[in-house]
């Protein structure tokens, strides 16, 4: 199925089998393809398609799919109507999960963005993520928003580039291991246990802040072990800290940075709070020699193939990484699974069988991961519908090509998991909550990129592993023993900034099984 050549324009209809049922005629004024016929192939949209020049159709055979991606050579791609001065910065700022979805339902798969000055593109098709991802990734860094973010994190995993994250890569690659992750398993379960605990009977809480909290714990005892305990409710103000910072930097905010305000000085601050703890657990680890088998007398003891081990710099930049990332992601994405279960009661119902009649009353363990199979779905959907990281940006770093599309050195590239995983071609009833949907091997028939919640390619998530076991037991452990009903009257939105918090909180009211 390819379309190589353009036939003269006046040369009369020709018939393209671009899918069944389609007819495509050579317009002489336009010199374009009139096509008209179903908007969908199998596994694959061409979208408000009234004119097409049939050169942007290339149809590529190399992957085993029905779907095949329509490439474009045209030098433009289109563009929605912004602001004469700042483009598409003010809905990419104000209402960006909404924009983005009209921008691909309306205009397609490749969609040209202004923001302000910056040129941006919005990739809608898992093909066109891949390409950037995994086929074309050296032609690419991270995006100039992450790469500010090395104010609080530093030159860490997430925001490093080419040989040096290469390496650290490679360093910190053991430590996430399955074999060596298994061991969390119980501080997981313990720790969930001891918040439990302290649930009642009747009370409403809100399941965001009591996650939060949760996963905080979890992070550091997993991450510093018993050092960091106390200095637990520090850490969790300042990253809080540091988070709003990212928030504020999406916007013109940062023009402000060099100020003396009280913004930019509790910022200091914070920071300084965290290099002061983690300065000293590295210190004290150092003098001591302590191997307790956390992540930090992991990353102390790690060697490199010529024998180099990483500074203390390069340990407080990957801590700190860990930190935030472990923290924040593995709590959103149990506060959207927790709100998803109670608006829909079969699928509670259903997960509440699976638990009695594997766990049978007992506390779950990492060897009940392979059973706990619709458990392990639940979490998979609930990431489908709300990702916590709700997209992934590039910069292109050289002038290269995607798509059939030129892209500039220095512009941005948007893939957003929001958007593609809601997507009709790839999911049925896409806005439904159906983690049955996952039976039969979704994963493995779906096209690579249609669900991508920890990114891909070389810079796939390390934690994925870490942070799919702490859902799964964490999820177990609480619908095993409460039922959770929303408080009527709140408002739910999501607030996407960095992750996708639930912007309000999200109340609940608790019931004992």
């Amino acid at each position: 199925m390819e379309v190589s050549e353009v036939a003269p324009a006046g040369s009369g209809p020709v018939n393209i089998p671009l899918c069944p049922g389609a007819v495509t005629s050579c317009c002489p004024l336009k010199r374009a393809w009139i096509y008209s016929g179903p908007e969908h192939t199998k596994r694959g949209v061409i979208r408000n398609c009234d004119r097409i020049d049939v050169r942007m159709f290339r149809f590529s055979l190399d992957r085993a799919t029905d779907n095949p991606l329509p490439m474009n050579t045209m030098t433009a791609p289109p563009a929605p109507k912004g602001h004469f001065l700042l483009g598409h910065l003010p809905r990419m700022r104000n209402q960006p999960l909404e924009f983005m979805t009209e921008c691909a339902r309306l205009h397609g798969d490749f969609v040209h963005l202004r923001v302000a000055n910056i040129d941006a593109y919005l990739l809608s098709h898992p093909d066109l993520v891949e390409e950037v991802l995994v086929t074309s990734n050296r032609n690419f860094i991270k995006p100039r928003l992450l790469r500010e973010a090395g104010a609080v994190l530093g030159n860490g995993l997430l925001t490093s580039e080419g040989d040096f994250w290469l390496r650290q890569r490679r360093l910190m690659q053991p430590a996430f291991h399955r074999d060596r992750i298994a061991s969390y398993g119980v501080t997981m379960v313990d720790l969930t246990r001891e918040m439990l605990a302290g649930w009642h009977d009747g009370e409403t809480m809100d399941i965001h802040e009591e996650m939060m909290r949760l996963t905080l714990g979890i992070v550091a005892k997993t991450l510093f072990g018993a050092d960091v305990v106390q200095h637990a409710e520090d850490f969790g103000a300042a990253l809080e800290v540091a988070l709003q910072r990212f928030i504020e930097r999406m916007g013109f905010m940062r023009l402000l940075d060099a100020l003396p305000l009280p913004r930019n000085r509790r910022f200091k601050r914070a920071i300084g709070r965290l290099d002061e703890i983690i300065y000293g657990i590295i210190a004290e680890r150092r003098e001591n020699g302590d191997g307790s088998g956390d992540l930090l007398s992991l990353l102390l003891g790690a060697q490199d193939e010529d024998g180099s081990r990483m500074t203390d710099l390069q340990l407080r930049d990957e801590a700190i990484t860990l930190f935030l990332a472990g923290h924040e992601t593995t709590a959103i994405a149990l506060s959207w699974t927790l709100y998803l279960l109670s608006l829909n009661p079969g699928a509670e119902a259903r997960l509440v069988e699976e638990l009695e009649e594997v766990l049978k009353g007992r506390e779950p363990r990492m060897d009940d991961m392979a059973t706990l199979q619709y458990t392990d779905r639940v979490v998979r959907e609930s990431m489908r519908l709300f990702p916590p990281a709700w997209r992934v940006g590039r910069e292109a770093a050289v002038d290269c090509e995607i798509g059939g599309y030129h892209i500039g050195a220095g512009a941005q590239l948007i893939m957003s998991q929001w958007v593609i995983q809601r997507d009709p071609r790839f999911f049925d009833d896409p806005e439904a909550f159906r983690p049955e949907r996952w039976d039969d091997d979704l994963a493995r028939r779906l096209p690579r990129f249609a669900y991508f919640p920890f990114g891909g390619g070389a810079r796939r998530c390390i934690g994925d592993g870490f942070a799919m076991m702490e859902a799964t037991l964490l999820l177990a452990s609480i619908v095993q023993r409460f039922h959770l009903s929303l408080v009527p009257d709140q408002s739910i939105v999501p607030f996407p900034s960095i992750t996708m918090r639930p912007k309000y909180g999200i109340r609940m009211t608790l019931k004992r099984r």
